[in-house]
């Protein structure tokens, strides 16, 4: 340092923090040698708050306003140098001014799954995110126990170690909570705001800061859990198991259309229309008309059927589904079937359940 950059350094006689970071929570006041001269002027602006450190203790803490530094404004300072009549001459000190108003946008997350134990659909990982706002409340015991000697320090020295308290405390608090995942987004609010409490007693005391604001933004479970739940809500708005079935088959219906392969994929398309057509209301019911004849007609089984073809599987079908198969040429009597309760797949003709499919119609009432 030059010789007019230490007569500059003696000179300044306003110490002061221009703050023009927003992330910044600590800023230490340069000066030469430490030294402060007899009358200097110091001027805390709003949202600050300015602590003198004399050898490594924290001596005077300064609220926003403009003081000049004589004996009467350090009374603490006054007591450690025993300074009983003023001071005259430039002394050293360290000057640390810190923010008090609220640093925002701050972001925490899970870095893992965490379980949450669901009343309804048993235990769950779930993900999280969200935002929140950090401040200083206690400047002595934010300087004290995280800054030490630095010269500058920013939120984003701390934000590691909020995070991972953010994140633990929100994991204690899923695995107690008895609300549902489907119920989450409703309690966001109520949620946030007990997370917000539960981090703050950890952070307040020990470093000195406070916790304006903590937002749950989104809680998310695994892809294939969210396929899951949308599949039993599908379930529940139409009611029942065999209308989801007439559900799935006629939503596979515009993308079986463009299939060009044709076989059993087209005749996956050919049953849910044949079933459209016809108006069944249940799968494996017999239309509103048929006569309750003995022997029972295929409808009255309940069994749903599975079908074999060019060594894939496909179904489970109705048989009144399979009827319209049969109907449309895509199921012949050597079409290997299976359902619960056999032991291997078989030929349509040698089910005597299916046979009957392909017994011819018949005559035509007369007289």
């Amino acid at each position: 340092m030059g010789l007019v950059s230490k007569l500059r350094g003696e000179l300044v006689d306003i110490v002061e923090w221009m703050d023009d970071t927003r992330p910044t929570l600590v800023w230490r006041f340069p000066r030469y040698q430490n030294e402060l001269k007899n009358g200097a002027r110091l001027v805390v602006r709003p949202g600050q708050a300015a602590i003198f450190v004399d050898r490594g203790r924290v001596a005077d803490v300064f609220q926003p306003g403009s003081y000049e530094l004589t004996t009467k404004n350090f009374p603490i300072l006054s007591t450690l140098r025993g300074w009983q009549h003023g001071f005259n001459s430039s002394f050293k000190a360290e000057v640390y001014f810190v923010t008090t108003r609220q640093v925002t946008e701050l972001k925490w997350g899970t870095p893992h799954p965490v379980l949450l134990r669901d009343p309804e659909f048993g235990p769950l990982r779930v993900r999280a995110f969200g935002t929140y706002a950090l401040k200083a409340s206690k400047p002595e015991a934010l300087l004290t126990e995280l800054v030490g000697t630095d010269g500058t320090f920013e939120a984003d020295e701390i934000e590691v170690l909020l995070r991972s308290i953010v994140a633990s405390e929100f994991s204690n608090m899923v695995a107690s909570t008895e609300i549902s995942v489907v119920d989450l987004a409703s309690n966001y609010g109520r949620l946030s705001e007990q997370l917000r409490k539960t981090v703050l007693a950890k952070i307040d005391d020990e470093y000195g800061l406070d916790l304006p604001q903590l937002f749950i933004v989104n809680v998310s479970v695994p892809e294939q859990v969210e396929r899951a739940l949308d599949a039993r809500s599908s379930m529940g708005v139409l009611g029942d198991m065999n209308r989801y079935q007439q559900y799935q088959l006629g939503s596979s219906i515009p993308v079986a259309a463009e299939n060009p392969a044709g076989g059993l994929a087209g005749a996956g398309v050919g049953l849910g229309m044949g079933m459209a057509i016809a108006g069944l209301g249940t799968a494996g019911a017999a239309p509103k008309s048929a006569l309750q004849l003995i022997p029972p007609t295929p409808e009255a089984h309940t069994a749903l059927w599975h079908v074999a073809s060019g060594g894939r599987t496909f179904g489970p079908y109705s048989v009144a589904q399979l009827r319209q198969a049969v109907a449309a040429g895509q199921l012949t009597v050597e079409s290997m079937v299976w359902t619960a309760g056999m032991d291997a797949w078989t030929p349509m003709a040698h089910e005597p359940r299916l046979s009957v499919l392909f017994a011819p119609p018949p005559p035509p009432v007369t007289g």
